[in-house]
This record gives C-alpha cells, sequence and structure tokens, in this order.
C-alpha cells in the first residue's frame, strides 16, 4: 500500500457488501429495537451494537454518562496518522404503530425497508457497522486511522450523547461523517454547512376583563401577535450580510432547494432570515380577555451572519411594543466547510462515483450534531443516501441505498488519504 498514492481502491473489501450478504438483516435487527426520544433509552441497541463489534473483533469503549443512553465508539488503527470519523445516532424521534401501513420496528416490503429511524438514521448505522466490520477482517490495514461512534440523545438534545464523548475527549480525529439523510430520490448532496439559530420565549402581558366588555381589558394574546408579525416582516425583508467565502455554498443550496421551491423562494431561504412562530400560549377562557401570554419563536440564519448583530436588531424591533418582552433567549452560530477542503472533496467525488450523479455541495437548512464537532474543530460533513420520509409515518429506505452507502462509506478513507496526501505534498 503506497502512502502517496494513500492506498489502492478498496476492492478486496467490497465482497461483504454484496447484495447476498446479511447488511439487510443487520439493519432490520437494528430497526427492531424501538428507540424513541423521549425517552431516549439506547440501551438494548447499544447492546446489540457491542456484540457485533465483539464478533468482529473491532475494539470499543462503552461511555456513558446516562445510563439510559450510553455510547459506543470502536477504533480501527490503519495505515496513516489521521483518523477518520463515521457517526451515526442510535435515537429515533417517537411513532404512533396506527398510524403506520408497514411495521414501524422493521418490514421489507420488495425493495423498501420501512421503519421508524430508516433513514433517520439506522441505515447509515447498518452501513458504518457492516464496512467496520470489512475493515476488520481484511488483510490491509485501512488507509488511515478509522473511529466509529455511535451515539443516543441526537433528537431531543441533551449531553448524554455526542457532547459526552467530546467533554470526555473520547475523539480525537481529523475529520467526521455524519450519517445524516442529505439527500432526495432525484438529488444528491453533501452537507457542508449548517445555518445558525435564535429562539426566543416572548412574553406579553395585558389587563384581564370579561370576555364580553373586551374594551375594558386589554389582550395579551393581540399585543403579542402584533409584535411578532413586526418582527417577522421586519427580519424577513431584511438581506442577511453573508462573508463571500461562502458564496459557492449558497450557489449550490438554491441549486438544490430550487426545483423543491421555486428559485426565489431557495434564495430567501439562504438570503434572508427565516421566522417561525412555533408556539403561541395564553388565556384561561373564551369569555376571559387574556391577562397574559407567551410565545416561542424560531429565526434561522445562514452561516458566517453574525448572530449577535440580528439579535441586537431583533431589540430594538420588540422595544417599540409596550407590555412586551423577551424572557429567555438561546442561540448558535452557523458554521461551514471548505467546499473543496480534503474531506469534502473526497466524500462529494466518492459518492458522483457511485451513483453516477452529481453531488451537491450545500448548507443544511438547520442544525445538529455537526455544529458541536465543527465547534470543536474537527472537519465534518452529514452524508447518506435516504428519502424524504424521515420522522414521518411509513419512514423506509430503499434497498439500493443502503447498499450504496455501505459501498461509499467504504471508500472514502481511501479518497480522504490520497487528498491528505496530496496536502502534505
Amino acid at each position: 500500500m503506497s502512502d502517496e498514492q494513500g492506498g489502492t481502491e478498496p476492492d478486496s473489501f467490497l465482497p461483504t457488501l454484496d447484495p447476498d450478504d446479511d447488511l439487510t438483516d443487520l439493519f432490520l435487527d437494528l430497526l427492531s429495537f424501538p428507540t424513541p426520544n423521549p425517552p431516549g433509552d439506547t440501551t438494548d441497541v447499544a447492546d446489540y451494537v457491542a456484540t457485533f463489534l465483539d464478533h468482529a473483533d473491532i475494539p470499543y469503549e462503552a461511555i456513558t454518562s446516562d445510563p439510559t443512553k450510553p455510547n459506543i465508539v470502536a477504533t480501527i488503527e490503519g495505515d496513516r496518522d489521521e483518523t477518520l470519523l463515521f457517526n451515526g445516532h442510535l435515537d429515533t424521534v417517537p411513532f404512533d404503530a396506527e398510524d403506520w401501513e408497514y411495521d414501524p420496528l422493521g418490514e421489507q416490503v420488495d425493495d423498501r425497508i420501512y421503519g421508524r429511524g430508516a433513514t433517520d438514521m439506522k441505515g447509515a448505522v447498518a452501513a458504518m457497522l457492516i464496512v467496520a466490520r470489512s475493515f476488520a477482517r481484511s488483510d490491509e490495514l485501512p488507509p488511515l486511522d478509522l473511529q466509529f461512534a455511535f451515539v443516543s440523545d441526537e433528537e431531543v438534545p441533551s449531553d448524554a450523547g455526542l457532547a459526552t464523548l467530546l467533554e470526555e475527549s473520547a475523539i480525537d480525529v481529523d475529520a467526521c461523517i455524519i450519517g445524516e439523510n442529505t439527500c432526495m430520490e432525484d438529488r444528491h448532496s453533501v452537507t457542508v454547512a449548517d445555518r445558525g439559530s435564535i429562539w426566543l420565549t416572548i412574553h406579553a402581558q395585558g389587563e384581564s376583563a370579561h370576555g364580553s366588555r373586551p374594551n375594558l381589558g386589554a389582550n395579551a394574546i393581540d399585543r403579542l401577535y402584533a409584535a411578532i408579525d413586526h418582527l417577522r416582516t421586519s427580519l424577513s425583508n431584511r438581506p442577511l450580510k453573508i462573508d463571500e467565502t461562502i458564496e459557492p455554498i449558497i450557489d449550490e443550496s438554491v441549486a438544490f432547494y430550487a426545483p423543491l421551491l421555486g428559485e426565489t423562494e431557495a434564495q430567501r431561504l439562504f438570503r434572508y432570515p427565516t421566522v417561525n412562530l412555533g408556539t403561541l400560549e395564553g388565556g384561561t377562557a373564551i369569555n376571559t380577555v387574556p391577562e397574559s401570554a407567551i410565545a416561542r419563536v424560531d429565526i434561522r440564519l445562514t452561516a458566517t451572519v453574525d448572530t449577535a448583530t440580528v439579535l441586537s436588531d431583533i431589540r430594538d424591533c420588540l422595544a417599540g411594543h409596550d407590555h412586551v418582552s423577551i424572557v429567555e433567549t438561546s442561540w448558535s452560530t452557523g458554521t461551514f466547510e471548505d467546499p473543496n477542503g480534503p474531506l469534502v472533496s473526497a466524500v462529494a467525488e466518492t459518492a458522483a462515483t457511485v451513483v453516477e450523479d452529481r453531488i451537491y455541495r450545500r448548507s443544511a437548512t438547520g442544525g445538529g450534531d455537526v455544529k458541536q464537532l465543527r465547534n470543536a474543530d474537527i472537519s465534518t460533513v452529514e452524508f447518506a443516501l435516504g428519502t424524504d420520509t424521515a420522522h414521518a409515518a411509513d419512514e423506509y429506505l430503499p434497498r439500493e441505498a443502503l447498499l450504496a452507502n455501505a459501498e461509499i462509506y467504504a471508500r472514502v478513507p481511501f479518497a480522504l488519504a490520497r487528498r491528505f496526501s496530496e496536502t502534505v505534498a
């Protein structure tokens, strides 16, 4: 194996990815464990993952801050000092079986495999596990060190999942692929950026009165809604100040979303703030003027936008509304990767070869664990072939996508090793 070239193509690893192997059975096994979050108990599926790694003779450790939400980290030594991490979460959103036509705990029908977490993201986890076993059983070393982190608590983020691994310094890597679905049935992408967020809890104070004499009171819901409507109108029509370094990412993002949203709305999605009124609570009875009201508002901002400046604009906007105040604020800043950097290029070019189609290098519309990793100075992308049925009833993953994910994950370490070699040279 040549360090200069980053290793040969991984044909010796691919026989275990043949359609006749047990990848589909592994996938169905993972789906059979209910892991809805909340409550987020992943102990049984984590035990299954640990047993799989034991049988493959892959060293691992369980790192846990909440006994019901374990994390498994496996390591395979490679031919270079750099380390690539494959990350997948074991929890899913909840489900109501009555809403499903197929078994939410796993059912194969023709080429489709149904189940909660099929595309988000137990299919990617299955592909990562089968790739780990392929490398472990090979007579050749991987082209670089590999780590596999199977974490809990992603769907309802807290400190028990990836945050625990970072806090415990359990992962020390140069690059990471998170197996989040980044594709639609007719378009494929790797996400190289995420957006920042501002979450606001806004309170309005009114004066109660009998519902038959509303002019004697002051309606807190009316006051609150007027303030939020003003905020939405003001922010949504104010172009974001975006650093020119991510213009290529925005162009790719708009091109990816234009068939779904239309060109104009796709542009607005990334060049203007988005404002969503998520919850509105107030009042005690239909015949009483509400004395108080609470709303929660979700604002998203493209990477490189100064979140503090936008937050200041929000406060200025609401300052003109008497008896309305922000009582709680949380925020994050968007992150991004060099769209032509070693990791992005390795993933995008490998995927394009396997699927024989364009791979957009785009921003995600939201955020997730990727933000934690980039903020820890770990180059990170999200990539998996999947469907737009995540979190929906009858969520599914085509078997062809399952197999393709495994092949792409097996080939990326070789492509990345070559990119690292070129960077050093």
